[in-house]
């Protein structure tokens, strides 16, 4: 389904068409609004939306379930991988560019200490000796048909590695403009040759009973076929300062020699939509934060008899502080729930783990069942020494970890709410 098509079933939707300029305007307008879709008509006479996927309950519907449903079909769907379905023709196919000038497109600045121009939500595609990868990359705007691609040392810095080792660049896509079944799968934390786009199918197989859909481009690699824009290039050798970037705490992330990516072609849809996330904001949360979360989930699922669901909250950047519900059968069952939160999520800082009575997606029901079923004495757990994120302002080289036992004790009387 294209991007307008979907907008046309969002009520919500706000739809700006006067001019906009991508230097720092539209920013005023996505975080104001913040959870809203917006779609601008005239982004320097380009067609650009932001906030699109910025709350759980839109993401969870387009995928025909609730978000705790969701969390557990991402779950299953990273246990049982199955190949999309490629297909001969793309939308993409009706517009392909050799002749550009990426200065002259959507790609926005937004905010006045960014280094530069930002892709925000391109999903990379790429492939080297029959390991394909596929994941979320920030590419600021070089020149006109290259970037700097902030690339941490995951599982493309190791593609890349592996190429330049062969004397080659790294052949990649960057597609922009994705269903929610891509998204979610290009941001999970899989292990090294484990393909994101087989667990995207099987997800969108297990949701909407329908496959993802790929189209083979000229360099050879298979992408989504239903991609507003896809980025044809390679990861070459040279490097480039890349920053500084908003990250999605808010605060600046520093300049850094980067990788360069030099594109070769172009495709792109009629009418085509391009797809802005906004940084520091709900999507940027939501987008890197719910993969995670099916993580956090079945290891608390390890460690005790019963966990029902996991939250990284937004208060936290969807980031830094999470919320897991148990039933617990034995005294000590919350700490073991702490204990594998943190551990499952090793960006995490602080975890509350809570009654199944309890709804973690409502902060006032998390905060009520602390301050009703919480002591300090009893329920806290702190680690210090640990490794945190590196995206988190006050750590040094390490951080200190917290836990909040909030749950009942086991047969204990008075700490249910009465309801009428």
């Amino acid at each position: 389904m294209s991007i307008r098509k979907l907008l046309s079933q969002f009520e919500e939707t706000i739809v700006v068409k006067g001019h906009i300029s991508r230097e720092l305007e539209l920013t005023k307008i996505l975080f104001k609004e913040r959870t809203t879709p917006v779609l601008f008509e005239d982004l320097d006479g380009y067609v650009a939306v932001g906030n699109l996927w910025s709350t759980r309950e839109r993401i969870a519907e387009a995928m025909n379930a609730t978000p705790e449903e969701l969390t557990k079909k991402m779950m299953q769907a990273m246990d049982s991988p199955s190949p999309p379905q490629e297909i001969e023709n793309a939308p993409f196919d009706k517009n392909v560019i050799t002749d550009f000038d990426l200065r002259e497109s959507a790609i926005p600045k937004f905010y006045q200490t960014d280094g530069g121009r930002f892709i925000t939500a391109g999903v990379v595609v790429a492939e080297h000796d029959g390991i394909r990868n596929m994941s979320f990359h920030r590419l600021m705007l070089v020149g006109e048909n290259r970037f700097a691609i902030r690339v941490v040392p995951r599982h493309l810095y190791a593609l890349h590695k592996r190429a330049m080792a062969a004397g080659q660049d790294l052949k990649i896509a960057i597609a922009v403009g994705l269903c929610p079944s891509v998204l979610l799968a290009a941001a999970m934390n899989l292990e090294f040759g484990k393909d994101e786009l087989t667990v995207a199918n099987s997800l969108r197989q297990l949701c909407l009973s329908e496959p993802v859909c790929v189209k083979r481009i000229k360099n050879g690699l298979l992408v989504p076929a239903f991609a507003e824009y896809v980025f044809e290039g390679r990861l070459t050798k040279e490097t480039h300062e890349e920053g500084p970037f908003v990250d999605i705490t808010g605060t600046i992330d520093p300049v850094r020699k980067q990788p360069v990516v030099e594109i070769d072609r172009v495709y792109m849809r009629d009418d085509a939509v391009f797809q802005i996330i906004l940084p520091g904001a709900n999507e940027h949360y939501l987008m890197m934060g719910m993969p995670r979360e099916p993580v956090i989930q079945r290891a608390v699922g390890l460690a005790v008899p019963e966990v029902h669901a996991a939250r990284l909250t937004e208060g936290g950047c969807c980031w830094l502080h999470g919320v897991v519900s148990i039933t617990k059968q034995k005294e000590g069952d919350g700490v073991n729930a702490i204990m594998a939160a943190l551990g499952a999520h090793p960006s995490m800082k602080m975890i509350t783990v809570v009654d199944r009575d309890i709804d973690i997606f409502d902060d006032q029901e998390v905060e009520w069942a602390v301050a009703t079923r919480f002591q300090g004495h009893k329920g806290l757990v702190v680690i210090e020494n640990a490794r945190g994120s590196s995206l988190d302002p006050s750590a040094d080289e390490t951080t200190t970890k917290v836990g909040v036992d909030a749950t009942k004790p086991v047969g204990g009387d008075g700490f249910d709410r009465v309801k009428p």
